[in-house]
């Protein structure tokens, strides 16, 4: 029997009609196997919900999206929580990925990180650094622009974390893409 990981781990999680669509699409998600990332919705070609999920393992093909998609419509359908016509969007998170959960912390360290606080901490509400790895309720960060100053960012303040795209990221998720082929 595969192990459904649920989503009531993410720290960083939607609001408003986001929110509302993340608790009807979730289920379904978890049931297929699958965990639920990030729910948007964007005025991009009218209406288009957004909705980026993965494997436990951080993988999704374009299968999984078929199904993931096969599986979401109805249960949006019947709750209809959006009033007009919107174009369903399933993805990957993507090499810049958004960092949703502890595990996202600890399994991209070393990696560049882009965070936002919805308080500020120390002043400041934007942080971009190395992930150092987490410990307790914090995320431990190296910044850069201040001399390889390190910081804690609690992890309950976050409000938006992502990779930050580079050569390193690119090559490690080229390499991961290459063991999963092979297979």
């Amino acid at each position: 029997m595969n192990e459904v990981f649920l989503d009531d781990d993410r720290i960083i999680t939607e609001t408003g009609l986001d929110a509302r669509i993340a608790r009807i699409v979730a289920p379904s998600l978890e049931g297929l196997g699958y965990r639920l990332v990030r729910v948007r919705v964007t005025a991009q070609n009218g209406c288009t919900v957004q909705i980026m999920a993965e494997r436990p393992d951080g993988t999704l093909n374009v299968e999984d999206c078929e199904a993931i998609s096969h599986a979401v419509s109805p249960a949006l359908d019947v709750d209809d929580p959006i009033s007009k016509a919107y174009h369903l969007e399933v993805s990957s998170p993507g090499i810049d990925r958004p960092l949703v959960r502890r595990e996202d912390f600890e399994r991209w360290s070393g990696h560049e990180a882009k965070l936002e606080t919805a308080i500020p901490i120390d002043g400041r509400r934007r942080w971009r650094g190395i992930i150092l790895g987490v410990d307790g309720d914090n995320v431990h960060l190296r910044l850069a622009e201040l001399g390889a100053e390190k910081v804690h960012v609690p992890l309950g303040e976050l409000s938006d974390a992502r990779l930050v795209l580079t050569d390193a990221l690119v090559e490690q998720s080229l390499k991961a893409g290459k063991k999963t082929a092979m297979n």
